[in-house]
């Protein structure tokens, strides 16, 4: 199955450099590209891919608007935002947006393909320094709950509806381990440790691996 992906970046040399490392990925295929958010969105509008490589700084509307914007109207399309900079603004910004990765500039061409693969499969990535940087600030600034789909308050024990081992495995999530690293840690295979995180993300009506630390530090499982 051939993934598609729309890239969206104010650079033309950035985009063709991304253009070039994707497309070396025979399961990749680069459907479009745009130069500021709102030509983003419309051309999102019209492809309808299935991730969009998202920069943040661009001219008129923005990447974080522009996020925001076409997950409204495409629930189903992924984002990756890819940039430079890596401020706690930008993380959060990113992540309340809908943005299903956040990743920057400085990752490895194998790693920009693996990261495309991973969130077009449903599932959501962060890059290490960036999950250190969230797991930080939720420490002493929670995310507003308005944020969080069904807006609940936190402090509900929304987590209740799990089962003790997909309760750990969230925990595990939350402090940025992969579905390999929270199999090794429990002793389990990776397949049952992605079906748990599958599990823990439908009962709790989440979009994805994201706002599951999103909600296990809101209700003080970390």
């Amino acid at each position: 199955m051939t993934i598609t992906v729309l890239l969206a970046d104010d650079q033309h040399l950035v985009r063709a450099g991304f253009r070039s490392l994707l497309r070396r990925g025979r399961d990749i295929d680069v459907v479009g590209e745009a130069s500021t958010g709102d030509e983003a969105v419309r051309a999102a509008r019209t492809l309808k891919p299935d991730v969009v490589l998202m920069d943040i700084r661009m001219p008129g509307m923005d990447g974080i608007a522009a996020t925001r914007t076409l997950l409204r109207d495409l629930p189903d399309c992924k984002v990756i935002i890819l940039t430079t900079f890596e401020t706690d603004e930008y993380v959060f910004s990113a992540l309340a947006a809908g943005a299903s990765g956040f990743l920057t500039k400085e990752i490895d061409p194998d790693g920009l393909r693996n990261a495309v693969r991973v969130v077009a499969a449903g599932d959501a990535l962060l890059s290490p320094s960036v999950t250190r940087r969230v797991v930080g600030q939720f420490a002493h600034r929670p995310v507003p709950a308005a944020g969080m789909p069904g807006g609940e308050p936190p402090g509900g024990d929304r987590l209740a509806v799990l089962t003790d081992r997909e309760r750990e495995v969230v925990r595990l999530v939350a402090t940025g381990l992969s579905n390999v690293e929270i199999a090794a840690q429990l002793v389990i295979s990776p397949l049952t440790a992605k079906t748990h995180v599958t599990r823990a993300i439908a009962k709790l009506g989440v979009r994805d691996r994201v706002q599951l630390v999103i909600v296990a530090f809101e209700d003080g499982l970390i």
